[in-house]
């Protein structure tokens, strides 16, 4: 592995059916019972399914929704997709390690020892060919070409690490010009973003933004970020604070983009003593107008940060307590349209706790049912259930890899 480390100049800061083809420590598939039939070594696999459950890592085939591997784990893990249609990241406790799904591949699934290093790896973020990690204990960011991973054989590709100043959970952002992003925050607190440019000069800051966190890059290369009060808007070399109807508290900690809309749309929450994770409302927020709304979803429409996701035009899929995928539209911040998938759940107790979550790649919506140890898929231009598969395990966190 090659590692270069680069200091920038005053930074601070799954009834089975057929499912439409997609157009998102073991190493080799396990066989053991209720993990399913190994794929055949010379069949090239088509969309794959990583789901985690309590000690371990199930990989699906993303046609059928039947298991192809079983992966031993630490007990809890999260999933991210490395951006480059076959590879998951997974939170471990020394970094983020490489799971090959092999999607789009002959090759055999396995958990690799490939890890990139972090001491507590947090968020994972892909944009402009770029996945950009960030280690909480350290405030360090890693980025590497996203594709760079697809040619990795017994060794890491190439990184940029970019050292932190003071440890905090946090997330950066590159964007294609090279302008880096990244949270600002210590023992004390998160404040807000430090944008510096390819040079590594720094040419915005602000600290208007307490409890940072989250990110999403939308359209025109516009970048938001939550705050507890509002957002963050960066566009244009400039950072724009958009305030919170509700103040001093109106929470935005999420972000769910499509980098061909500038439209993204965030959770939101007005009580900080609220018990549970369910939330009732979501932010719009207009790129370019630099506008933050905040809209009221119907009686039973409430999500926690699994259960919202953008799909087919851009639009916006909420799965929601009352088992439905509600599509809401950012443009016009209706509810449009809702398709029956699970059955009603509550709050999850924690928020590592297994509950619904949705994945979206292409036209096919990836839907968690923990209380069934189930998953489904959903075709999202007819809401029409075409997968379905039980589980010898519940399902917690979910990722795809495309192919």
């Amino acid at each position: 592995m090659r590692t270069r480390t680069l200091r920038r100049a005053g930074l601070i800061a799954v009834a089975a059916g057929a499912v439409a083809t997609l157009a998102a420590c073991s190493s080799t598939p396990s066989t053991s019972a209720g993990a399913g039939a190994e794929t055949p070594a010379a069949t090239v696999a088509g969309p794959r399914i990583a789901v985690s459950y309590e000690g371990g890592i199930l990989v699906l085939d993303g046609e059928t929704l039947e298991p192809v591997a079983d992966l031993a784990s630490e007990e809890f893990t999260r999933l991210n997709p490395a951006g480059d249609g076959r590879h998951v990241l997974v939170t471990m406790s020394e970094g983020f390690q490489v799971l090959d799904t092999a999607a789009a591949s002959a090759d055999d699934v396995a958990l690799t020892d490939l890890i990139f290093a972090a001491d507590a790896p947090g968020h994972v973020v892909r944009h402009g060919g770029k996945t950009i990690l960030y280690a909480d204990g350290t405030s360090d960011t890693t980025i590497f070409d996203t594709d760079a991973l697809l040619s990795a054989d017994d060794e890491l590709p190439e990184t940029e690490t970019i050292p932190g100043v003071e440890a905090h959970h946090g997330v950066s952002v590159v964007l294609e010009d090279g302008t880096f992003l990244t949270t600002v925050g210590g023992a004390d607190g998160r404040t807000g973003i430090s944008v510096a440019d390819e040079s590594g000069a720094v040419i915005a800051t602000s600290d208007a933004c307490p409890g940072v966190h989250g990110e999403g890059t939308a359209a025109d290369g516009a970048v938001v970020f939550g705050c507890e009060n509002g957002a963050l808007l960066y566009r244009d070399g400039e950072i724009t604070k958009l305030d919170a109807p509700d103040q001093p508290y109106g929470r935005m900690g999420n972000a769910w983009v499509s980098e061909t809309s500038p439209l993204v749309v965030g959770d939101y929450k007005n009580d900080p003593d609220a018990e549970g994770y369910l939330l009732g409302a979501v932010t719009v927020i207009d790129t370019e107008a630099g506008t933050l709304e905040v809209v009221d979803l119907p009686e039973g429409v409430e999500y926690t940060f699994r259960d919202v996701a953008r799909g087919p035009e851009d639009l916006a899929y909420i799965l929601a307590s009352d088992g439905s995928v509600h599509v809401f539209d950012p443009a016009t911040g209706e509810i449009t349209d809702a398709f029956p998938v699970v059955e009603a759940w509550e709050s999850p107790v924690e928020w590592q706790d297994p509950h619904p979550a949705i994945v979206i790649a292409g036209d096919i919506a990836y839907v968690t049912e923990p209380a069934a140890d189930a998953i489904h898929a959903v075709d999202l231009t007819t809401g029409e259930v075409v997968a379905t598969v039980t589980l010898d395990v519940t399902p917690n966190e979910i990722a795809v890899a495309a192919g």
